[in-house]
């Protein structure tokens, strides 16, 4: 990676249809890899194609000596809101595993990545997108961000590697709170319990993500690379096999009733829909 700007379209749109928007692009300059997911649409909820992708790109910047940090946001007013519960409406059960997999693979690799990885979070980051800023080493968010699980509401059944990003940050007891309702933290009160690292007006975040750039840079690269590798290891946990992801009666009733109106059956009159910042 040198200091000329450079673009990589990771979605690259299929020659048999039309050219779409790329859902995960990559940006490096100066030694920072900077990631942008989505395309602005639903919150930024990703396929199961962006997913892997993601990961992959993750993987490139990180095999390359000179990245010295990462850097992932959502495009426009959210970060993610997990994947695109469109794919999901008619899939069978494999595919939907198959999409939780490619999830996984992304956040493994952030978690792998040998140098710090941060998530500048505004909007939205729920199910899978919060996921993707707990995998990440620092967490900046706008205060009115907001930030959780909603994932039970849909009948799909949270992964121990799920709940132990989120345990290792804050604690068993807030985060089967968080769990067992499908509440959301704004950004204010994730800063405070520790489930974000740092909280900021909304103004004041994207400054804030660039001044913690530069001092990261400012400091031996060899040295960063080690703390990373170090607080890796002191954090490292060894999950449970995963059970099934979905429960698939309530699953499919769920998905379907939240994709024509937003209100799941298992929580009418509070759908998760409501409850993320438009």
């Amino acid at each position: 990676m040198d200091d000329t700007p450079y673009t990589l379209r990771a979605d690259t749109p299929d020659r048999r249809r039309p050219a779409v928007t790329a859902l995960v692009e990559l940006t490096a300059q100066g030694g920072v890899a900077r990631i942008v997911v989505g395309d602005g649409r639903r919150r930024n909820a990703l396929p199961t194609s962006a997913w892997t992708e993601l990961a992959h790109t993750v993987e490139r910047v990180g095999r390359d000596p000179a990245t010295r940090a990462v850097v992932i946001r959502g495009r426009g007013r959210h970060f993610c809101a997990g994947s695109d519960l469109t794919e999901w409406r008619d899939a069978a059960e494999a595919a939907v595993e198959e999409s939780f997999t490619a999830m996984e693979s992304a956040f493994t690799a952030i978690e792998h990545c040998p140098v710090p990885v941060l998530a500048e979070v505004r909007g939205a980051a729920a199910g899978a997108g919060c996921q993707l800023a707990l995998a990440c080493d620092l967490l900046y968010i706008a205060e009115s961000g907001r930030i959780g699980m909603p994932v039970v509401r849909l009948g799909i059944l949270p992964s121990v590697r799920f709940a132990a990003r989120m345990a290792e940050l804050i604690g068993p007891s807030l985060t089967r709170e968080l769990f067992y309702t499908g509440a959301l933290l704004d950004g204010a009160e994730a800063a405070r319990c520790g489930l974000a690292t740092r909280a900021f007006p909304d103004t004041d975040l994207e400054g804030a993500a660039t001044g913690l750039l530069k001092r990261i840079l400012a400091l031996p690269p060899e040295a960063v690379r080690a703390a990373k590798h170090a607080t890796r290891l002191a954090g490292r946990t060894t999950p449970a096999p995963r059970p099934p992801t979905v429960s698939p009666g309530d699953f499919r009733r769920a998905i379907g009733t939240f994709l024509d109106n937003g209100d799941p059956p298992a929580r009418r009159g509070v759908s998760p829909a409501a409850l993320l910042p438009e």
